[in-house]
């Protein structure tokens, strides 16, 4: 059984491409297909791999993480071209392009959905927290029309959906009105561990953009009078000190050991946003640390309300304080809640990514999706 891996574009490290690697780790013998490849933005892990890309790379800075968004009509044309022939089982691993290769009709095209893509099926609040010229706001409407018509043809060409989180389901079943099994991303939970020793402060660990919606953390610790840790950074940075109050602390990118030991003893994580997944509140739980979540998104996969942490249910100053004030007055069990993140584990992640791949060998070759194009 002949396998290959494809991926949107690796030009930044981020949530995406830590999954690619575990991927290839349980695949090893799988080459990787991307519409182009940056090694120097890239980890050292990827440069041992077989990568293989397309025309794009011919392109040099327009690959460059933000320039990369300019070839927006052309990811489409560059991933149906590539030869997957030979492939007898693709994993795509997409928040976009890749799950629309063009695989033999016998193969089984598996994909791993970290999202549909965002900005053309989320455009207005994609668009809110990007700095984009009122030229390009203005085209791009009729653009992502024939982008999102070429994502449904798309989607079709996939034979099993697997989603990151039960809100990625929903919105394959939404846009795509396909059902999707759910394998939560892999996470390393043996790098985390519960600390004989729990400090007075909350902590946030987020890059500093606006919908992580930060600045709601801020401003209900500035009204509570509480200590509040920020780890990360990003463009919106001064504007969140700018609001923070002295018992906010910035403390920028930090090293993974810092990190760590942040997580593990800090009073809660507070995760005021709406994320597809989330890693960070399974990496708390992991360090035995309970959370306090937006109820939204994959929080509600990764948290368990009373157990491993709270929930609040509006993006609201009030309702994030009330929450805060709520958990002062609970007790969490460290044990319990490192427990529940074992669950989220990479080895759980290979363990059923090779049963899925093992039963699609197995299976008898349907039809594709709906909506197939001729």
């Amino acid at each position: 059984m002949r396998i290959a891996i494809a991926h949107d574009y690796l030009n930044q490290m981020g949530g995406a491409e830590n999954v690619l690697l575990v991927l290839h780790e349980i695949f090893p013998e799988a080459p990787i297909y991307t519409s182009f490849y940056r090694p120097d933005a890239m980890s050292a892990a990827f440069r041992p791999l077989d990568i293989r890309t397309t025309f794009l790379q011919k392109l040099g800075p327009l690959t460059r993480y933000p320039r990369h968004q300019m070839l927006l009509p052309l990811y489409p044309i560059a991933f149906e071209h590539l030869d997957l022939r030979e492939y007898d089982v693709v994993i795509s691993n997409s928040s976009a392009w890749c799950k629309g290769v063009i695989t033999r009709e016998d193969a089984w095209h598996i994909c791993y959905c970290l999202a549909p893509m965002r900005f053309a099926w989320s455009t207005r609040e994609y668009l809110a927290g990007e700095q984009i010229g009122w030229l390009p706001r203005k085209v791009l409407p009729a653009v992502l029309t024939r982008i999102r018509a070429w994502d449904v043809a798309a989607n079709a060409r996939v034979n099993d959906f697997v989603a990151i989180s039960r809100a990625i389901a929903a919105r394959i079943k939404t846009y795509y009105n396909r059902e999707a099994s759910i394998l939560f991303p892999p996470v390393d939970t043996s790098l985390f561990a519960p600390s004989d020793h729990v400090d007075d402060y909350f902590l946030i660990v987020s890059r500093l953009v606006p919908y992580k919606r930060v600045d709601l953390a801020i401003q209900a610790f500035n009204r509570l009078g509480l200590p509040l840790r920020i780890i990360g950074d990003g463009r919106d940075r001064a504007r969140l000190e700018a609001l923070a109050e002295p018992n906010v602390q910035f403390l920028g990118y930090v090293d993974d050991e810092i990190r760590r030991r942040h997580l593990s003893q800090c009073r809660a994580l507070v995760f005021p946003g709406e994320e597809d997944f989330g890693l960070v509140p399974v990496e708390a739980q992991a360090s035995g640390r309970p959370v306090i979540a937006y109820a939204a998104g994959g929080a509600l996969d990764t948290v368990v309300e009373g157990e491993t942490g709270i929930f609040f249910s509006e993006q609201r100053v009030e309702a994030l304080c009330e929450a805060i004030e709520r958990f002062a007055t609970m007790a969490f069990c460290t044990e319990r809640i490192t427990e529940h993140a074992a669950a989220f584990d990479t080895n759980v992640f290979k363990k059923r990514m090779t049963t899925l791949i093992d039963t699609a060998a197995s299976r008898p070759r349907p039809p594709k999706g709906p909506c197939s194009p001729p």
